[in-house]
């Protein structure tokens, strides 16, 4: 059976089939319904929801409900979550699993609550301080919003790392039929966890080593960690890429344009395809290289001023032209536009 809803209230649902338990946020445009519906649905089904006083309290909420072995989560929009970037990189020191959404707005500064797709640097290359790094879904449905958020908890338990939904003000606010897997996770007793009893009192969750070479040893222990997640979860999709020529990138709402466009120049006789990163970390570099020896160009549709571009070159090598199509503002471009720009492009 599928359900007619938000984005933002998929989220939730996802959340409470995957075992969450603890909701701490602080409500932000346009990222709102998901804090509302937490404060429904976690206080109904027994579970624990707290509006924090500020973002900042919120993401320290986290931690330390993540360092008692609890499942949880926050949501914001991208000034939001810049505030919660040094707590992030706290969490990510601790090796301390949490899930955060980010339903990303325009900006610089306060910007409004048009769609962006500029949160991307700050939540892949690390908005808080430190070597570290943060898995990252980015769906372009409201299914996903509730499929990448089910399966959030399972992955961050697994690794011990934050997990980012990374969603857009459209992909947050539109409203799509879904549905949802009959089976209810639960978190497992975590043998490093805080319990505050006997089995539990010698664990130790710190992000704090006052010695260089302890210190050091845990920046190697996470860089081969996530050496080791680029190996085992990178998820893409690929629409109509076995002929093409020419091949769109796009995440998010940018994605769901650069489809249609693929179709209405396919009509035209124009060979494009559609290649979509649904992790951007780990980032699906081994195929993106694969394909660089098979097109012709590659063209990065995104809402921003060419951050996955400059991921994609990295991967490509200069194998072939990179062309970079942006938007920015809360712009969205139109199916025509897109399809006028890659005509004139190619």
């Amino acid at each position: 059976m599928k359900k007619l809803m938000k984005g933002n209230d998929a989220v939730i649902h996802g959340a409470l089939l995957g075992g969450c338990t603890h909701f701490f946020g602080y409500p932000i445009t346009p990222a709102s319904e998901i804090a509302h519906s937490a404060a429904y649905y976690f206080t109904k089904s027994g579970r624990t929801f707290l509006q924090a006083e500020s973002e900042i309290a919120a993401i320290n909420m986290i931690l330390g409900s993540a360092s008692a072995g609890a499942r949880v989560m926050t949501s914001s929009s991208s000034p939001g979550v810049a505030l919660m970037s040094e707590c992030v990189s706290y969490i990510a020191g601790s090796n301390v699993p949490a899930v955060i959404i980010d339903v990303q707005r325009v900006g610089p500064g306060l910007g409004y609550i048009w769609p962006e797709q500029s949160d991307y640097n700050m939540v892949l290359k690390g908005g808080g301080h430190g070597v570290y790094r943060n898995i990252v879904f980015a769906p372009n449905s409201v299914q996903e919003m509730a499929d990448f958020t089910y399966k959030a908890f399972e992955i961050a338990d697994k690794y011990r790392m934050c997990v980012f939904i990374l969603a857009d003000a459209y992909i947050g606010q539109m409203m799509e039929p879904v549905s949802f897997p009959t089976k209810i996770l639960h978190a497992k007793r975590k043998d490093w966890a805080l319990y505050a009893d006997e089995q539990s009192r010698h664990n130790l969750v710190t992000s704090l080593f006052m010695e260089r070479e302890i210190l050091s040893a845990n920046i190697d222990s996470l860089l081969n960690k996530y050496a080791k997640v680029e190996k085992e979860i990178t998820e893409f999709e690929e629409t109509s890429v076995s002929d093409a020529e020419h091949i769109f990138i796009a995440f998010g709402i940018s994605s769901r344009v650069a489809l249609t466009a693929v179709r209405e120049l396919r009509k035209q006789g124009i060979k494009v395809g559609l290649f979509r990163p649904k992790t951007l970390f780990p980032f699906p570099n081994k195929r993106l290289a694969e394909l660089a020896s098979k097109v012709k160009s590659m063209m990065v549709v995104e809402l921003n001023d060419g951050m996955m571009a400059n991921d994609v070159e990295l991967a490509v090598k200069s194998k072939l032209p990179v062309r970079k199509f942006n938007w920015y503002g809360g712009y969205v471009p139109s199916v025509t536009e897109l399809v006028e720009k890659t005509k004139k492009s190619i």
